[in-house]
């Protein structure tokens, strides 16, 4: 006699889930390409009305938060955290890292290509941005409006 076995059905409907709201990363500068695509994925998918530019102006905040923070806020083998959250109204991104200096204005240098990063938090998230002790490390925080 021939057994026969019934077919597995599917599950009915199950949801689909969206990315996850942190991410975290090596502190390598490759980390900086891996978190835009991760806020790209996050914004997508959770804010239904999120413009292109919207989508542009959150993965700059992104790159500057987490290129800072493994330059400045990262040890060879650290990591750092990448947090979001986001509504039709605004996006947070915050990055955690494990040393508690805290970024500064740094003078513009044509010699160094860089020392542009809070001068651009400054001009994407006028006043929505700063920076929160966290227990292993610090937080750097900004929000872009939709």
């Amino acid at each position: 006699m021939i057994e026969r076995r019934r077919a597995i059905q599917p599950a009915s409907k199950t949801p689909v889930i969206g990315p996850p709201p942190i991410v975290v990363l090596a502190a390598e500068p490759q980390s900086a390409a891996a978190a835009r695509q991760f806020v790209r994925a996050y914004v997508g998918y959770y804010v239904a009305v999120a413009t292109a530019d919207h989508i542009h102006r959150v993965t700059l905040v992104t790159s500057e938060l987490v290129t800072n923070s493994i330059r400045y806020g990262t040890e060879p083998g650290d990591s750092l955290r990448l947090v979001l959250d986001a509504d039709d109204g605004r996006t947070r991104v915050e990055v955690h890292d494990p040393v508690r200096r805290r970024p500064r204005m740094r003078p513009d240098s044509g010699e160094r290509g860089r020392g542009r990063g809070l001068l651009v938090l400054d001009a994407l998230c006028p006043g929505r941005w700063g920076v929160d002790d966290i227990p292993l490390g610090k937080s750097v925080w900004a929000e872009v409006d939709a």
